[in-house]
């Protein structure tokens, strides 16, 4: 994740509205977030200046500028995924990769888990699905980053107009069991 702690693409803008914070909520979290990392950079013996915009601060909320500020770096998710779980290697038999997202958004590409979980595939030529809760970022962005098809649990019950969302929210694994069966029909050969 290389969102900053603050501004456009930091933690506030970025992670408030999918948590549920209105713009509003998103000013107010962000000058409070501003106001923290002066005080660390004041304060704190071996803080980095521009601690509100270093990448990697605005990941789990902040956290990563916390981390930063005590001394400690930032690795990208997909490294440490890669290495723990020989992805590479696994990567290298297969002939369908299938990785998922709570909300798969355009927040998704950039840097996380699953942006690198489909450069690696489509890199081995192998296609990539994710499964997400919801799906919201276009056709073709999901295809230049590597991802091959999106599947959603609200759209898979229904939508969100016709109550897809609480399905969703309610019965995760009933919904993952069902797109698991249709993946295995659309992609067995």
């Amino acid at each position: 994740m290389d969102n900053p702690l603050l501004g456009l693409h930091g933690a506030s803008n970025v992670f408030g509205p999918q948590k549920g914070a209105d713009r509003a909520d998103v000013l107010l979290l962000d000058a409070a977030l501003e106001r923290f990392a002066a005080v660390l950079e004041r304060d704190l013996v071996g803080c980095p200046a521009g601690l509100g915009t270093l990448p990697g601060g605005g990941a789990a909320g902040g956290i990563g500028a916390a981390l930063i500020a005590l001394g400690g770096g930032c690795e990208s998710g997909i490294g440490l995924v890669t290495r723990a779980t020989r992805l590479d290697a696994a990567l290298d038999t297969a002939d369908l990769v299938i990785t998922g997202e709570g909300s798969f958004d355009h927040q998704s590409l950039r840097g996380k888990v699953v942006a690198g979980v489909a450069g690696a595939a489509r890199d081995r030529g192998v296609p990539c699905v994710v499964v997400a809760g919801q799906v919201s970022t276009g056709r073709r962005e999901a295809a230049s980053a590597g991802v091959t098809d999106a599947y959603s649990l609200v759209e898979h019950f229904g939508g969100e107009e016709s109550g897809g969302l609480d399905a969703a929210l309610s019965r995760p694994a009933e919904g993952l069991r069902e797109l698991g069966a249709r993946l295995a029909r659309q992609w067995s050969r």
